[in-house]
């Protein structure tokens, strides 16, 4: 069932704003998704997910819209408006996806992932990285993402696969009993039915996701949407091409993981780096 122009909401993002316009500027026209996917040589699926704001509409198509209706630089303006919108706004939209996907494969570089964190962790995080939070506010957003693990818990979850970058175990985050309570988390979800841990060592081979935070995000329709986060940025991408070249790397930088056994061998001997010091015997 499609998704009615009422279910969104223009005011909150530029995505949602060009869908609406999309839907209303084709409606005005007269034209079935059908035949506006004739004319822009884009598919009724992707047209869909732009109307509804679940996919981007990533160029040449606006430039192509703005020729189909005859508005101008309208569709290429606001475009430019999402290009600018803030990585905040890109990462509701990565989390919207993950909420529906079949699959998700994530890689990260220099922290665990949000999925695979300890309450204790991602309070560190909050903390530590961000210090002009309140105590409330850290606390909303842990429970957001405490609430996104519920995926795990589903009866039939997603395919999960985690790669690790090996300074995710050894970057100190909320001191060392908090890092021994995270690195034990990982343990059961190495290699499970639905979900696989390798750990990239240091020694791997150099790639291009050697920064940062990449998420695939794979639909029940085997459409796949990428985001990918750095220091101060966030991207999602859904065109063919892009896609293409991330799950390439992606595949690479898996193959040259450690495989899960040997992944869980390197989290334990981590976690003994994190056990308490004894105190001398007097």
């Amino acid at each position: 069932m499609t998704t009615g122009a009422r279910d969104l909401e223009p005011a909150r993002s530029a995505r949602e704003l060009y869908g609406t316009e999309l839907r209303r500027q084709r409606q005005l026209a007269g034209l079935s998704l059908d035949r506006l996917s004739d004319i822009v040589n884009y598919s009724k699926t992707h047209l869909h997910g732009v109307e509804t704001a679940e996919r981007l509409p990533l160029p040449p198509l606006s430039e192509k819209l703005d020729v189909a209706f005859g508005t101008g630089e309208l569709f290429q303006g606001l475009w430019g408006v999402i290009k600018r919108e803030h990585t905040p706004r890109r990462f509701d939209h990565c989390l919207e996806l993950e909420a529906k996907a079949a699959r998700i494969q994530a890689f990260g570089a220099s922290i665990i992932p949000g999925l695979l964190q300890t309450e204790a962790y991602m309070r560190a995080l909050f903390t530590e990285g961000e210090p002009g939070l309140c105590p409330k506010e850290i606390d909303r957003l842990v429970a957001a993402r405490l609430g996104r693990q519920e995926i795990l818990r589903r009866d039939c979850p997603p395919d999960l696969w985690w790669i690790l970058g090996e300074a995710t175990l050894r970057q100190i985050v909320g001191g060392p009993a908090v890092m021994r309570e995270q690195l034990a988390a990982l343990l059961p979800l190495v290699h499970t039915r639905h979900t696989t841990i390798q750990v990239a060592p240091f020694e791997s081979d150099v790639c291009a996701l050697m920064n940062g935070t990449l998420i695939l995000l794979t639909l029940p329709d085997n459409s796949t949407t990428v985001y990918h986060e750095g220091s101060g940025y966030g991207e999602i991408f859904d065109d063919q091409q892009t896609v293409m070249r991330r799950v390439r790397e992606y595949d690479r930088k898996k193959a040259c993981a450690l495989s899960p056994q040997e992944s869980a061998g390197l989290i334990k001997s981590m976690m003994e780096k994190y056990e308490p010091c004894e105190p001398p015997q007097t």
